[in-house]
């Protein structure tokens, strides 16, 4: 698989200097965690899941949790993970089949060794699991239960905790529970994929929630815990992890408050005024300033409910032909003693010291997503997106 495969040959062409790289569930674990994008969630008791798995993963979407916690009742989990594996095992049976990347969201750890057990052979669907309300309390018998299933396949199997624990947002046990969460992670790293924020779950302890006009970074409560996660579990020093990016609950907006936050400017050419028209209606200019600012913020990849939400997230994680040749230009053999260097687009300094792990990441970034034309930005990635 690889981004904007569902784009025709020609169009790909067009808009990269540097396509989007192949890779499979079997890829180098850091390469596929910065290639997670925009991770869609779907509810485990949908009666046609098999099916929708593929529709999804032939529009663009490279990976999936399949949710047995928050997103169904208490009553139907019984249902849903007897819907998983007959959905799965169905699915396995399919020739050919392409299917992205495929995590369960479970409640408990028993249900880990469980599905893997039911599952048999079609559990090769499965990358990983996504373990809810991650305290090192909680998280290590899961990431136990995690190893033990996986021993018992022979495959290897990923772990994206999910911080979104009250002891986290309050801030006389926040740094403890961080701290605790280190731990827990740091002794299973080779597991651990990323790390996913519960944003929702954060703003329900203090009876919040952001409206379409706001983003996480606008709730204070909820933009302080997301420094304070990338503070302690970011860092680019080698012991930090990739952090994803808090969910966007809205697809479409009847009425709004406050004037979009889309610039016309990107939008006068051909029909791209059409395009800024529908983003608005939808709710999407709010979600592509909160991938901003995710980005800005030090988050890469998001938790998606709606799959309208994953050309935004994608389109938003190329990187620029600008950011390419400033991070080729950092990481030149002959930068390795340091220095300060124009930018080949001469409007900024890069200082090859400062600036080496944001290059570094950058070509990561660039490997899963690709580079842009240095003529094509976000709207004409979005255009290709929605006109296929």
């Amino acid at each position: 698989m690889h981004h904007f495969g569902h784009i025709a040959p020609e169009v790909r062409k067009r808009l990269f200097h540097r396509e989007p790289a192949e890779f499979t569930a079997d890829s180098p674990a850091p390469l596929l965690s910065a290639a997670l994008g925009a991770t869609l969630y779907s509810p485990a008791i949908r009666p046609r899941l098999a099916d929708d798995i593929l529709k999804q993963a032939a529009r663009g979407v490279v990976s999936m949790v399949l949710c047995l916690e928050d997103s169904i009742d208490d009553a139907d989990v019984p249902a849903g993970e007897d819907n998983v594996v007959r959905q799965l095992t169905e699915l396995a049976a399919r020739p050919g089949a392409q299917v992205p990347l495929l995590f369960v969201r479970v409640r408990t750890p028993e249900q880990i060794p469980d599905l893997v057990r039911r599952l048999g052979p079609a559990a090769a669907l499965l990358s990983g699991f996504v373990l809810p309300k991650f305290t090192a309390e909680r998280g290590l018998p899961f990431l136990e239960a995690l190893a033990a299933a996986e021993a018992g396949t022979g495959r290897r199997l990923f772990a994206m905790p999910v911080l979104e624990s009250p002891e986290l947002l309050y801030r006389e046990t926040r740094v403890q529970t961080l701290e605790g969460i280190f731990r827990a992670v740091d002794k299973y790293r080779d597991r651990v994929l990323a790390l996913r924020l519960g944003v929702t779950d954060f703003c329900s302890s203090y009876g919040l929630r952001r409206g379409p006009d706001m983003t996480a970074y606008d709730v204070q409560v909820v933009a302080s815990v997301i420094a304070d996660v990338v503070n302690m579990l970011g860092r680019a020093d080698g012991t930090g992890f990739t952090v994803t990016g808090p969910v966007w609950e809205y697809f479409r907006v009847q009425e709004r408050m406050f004037k979009p936050q889309l610039r016309q400017s990107p939008f006068l050419e051909g029909r791209a005024a059409d395009l800024r028209a529908r983003l608005i209606e939808h709710a999407m200019d709010g979600l592509l300033r909160e991938i901003s600012l995710d980005q800005a913020n030090g988050l890469l990849g998001k938790t998606c409910i709606h799959p309208s939400h994953v050309l935004p997230v994608h389109a938003l994680s190329v990187v620029s032909h600008e950011e390419y040749s400033d991070a080729q230009d950092i990481l030149r053999p002959e930068r390795g003693g340091g220095g300060v260097l124009r930018s080949a687009y001469t409007n900024k300094m890069n200082e090859v010291k400062p600036h080496r792990a944001w290059a570094e990441r950058t070509l990561l970034r660039a490997e899963a997503f690709g580079v842009a034309n240095e003529d094509i930005g976000f709207v004409e990635l979005l255009a290709a997106g929605l006109a296929d």
